[in-house]
């Protein structure tokens, strides 16, 4: 016999019992499954949203520090143009670079940028942009160059030529040659002599419009270039530019 459970209720009820302790039939439509809830969406108030930030941050501390540390380049001096030898060597002939030496002992040749600038004379030429050697660098007299003026005409001189090329000059007109001698059927009277100051014709104030330029000539070799100068007749200078 089927039993209604509508009357088993009123049973329970009237025997005084309490019918929400009692299980109830599958389908009868009183009883379902409990409904899903949602995780709450974490807010900028959620803690855990702050401790990741920190630890993002942290990193990218550590990170750069760590990138400063591998950065090993040193500041030193450069040669901010061309220095030609003999040439007086000064702050403004110099500038920072940022250089990583591959032997850290080969940075006691040149000068840091964390020592006041080098001053002196070159015992030899620099290029623009080279490091400034220490052994390139003495007092003044200590190479045995003696700086040499010399009044040439424009068009005896190359337009690129300025302070730290490095020419020939010939002499043409001295005695034993003709006045027609090309420059390369003869010696240079000075070889491969440094040009410390090349001023333009405008800048020169020379009256006679001829170029000006001043020459760093072993002290030999000047005493040299001078007798022949004076011996010659009608001297044409003509200058050759070498670098």
């Amino acid at each position: 016999m089927t039993r209604t459970p509508g009357r088993s209720h009123d049973v329970l009820v009237n025997l005084g019992l309490d019918t929400s302790t009692v299980s109830r039939p599958p389908g009868d439509g009183l009883s379902g499954a409990p409904a899903a809830q949602r995780l709450p969406r974490a807010g900028w108030r959620d803690p855990r949203l702050w401790v990741g930030a920190a630890i993002v941050a942290v990193s990218v501390v550590a990170g750069a520090r760590l990138l400063a540390a591998a950065d090993d380049t040193v500041a030193v001096w450069v040669a901010s143009g061309d220095l030609a030898a003999g040439a007086p060597l000064t702050a403004g002939d110099l500038e920072r670079h940022q250089v990583r030496f591959a032997d850290g002992d080969d940075l006691d040749g040149y000068f840091r940028a964390s020592d006041p600038p080098p001053v002196g004379v070159l015992l030899r030429g620099v290029g623009s942009g080279e490091l400034v050697p220490r052994a390139a660098v003495g007092a003044a007299g200590q190479n045995g160059t003696v700086q040499v003026p010399l009044s040439v005409d424009p068009e005896q001189v190359p337009p690129s030529v300025g302070a730290g090329s490095v020419v020939d000059v010939y002499l043409l007109g001295r005695a034993g040659t003709r006045d027609t001698d090309p420059p390369g059927d003869a010696e240079p009277a000075l070889a491969a002599v440094g040009v410390v100051d090349a001023p333009d014709v405008e800048d020169s104030f020379v009256v006679s419009g001829k170029r000006q330029l001043v020459l760093a000539v072993p002290e030999d070799d000047a005493r040299r270039f001078f007798g022949l100068l004076g011996a010659s007749d009608s001297p044409t200078l003509t200058v050759v530019r070498r670098s």
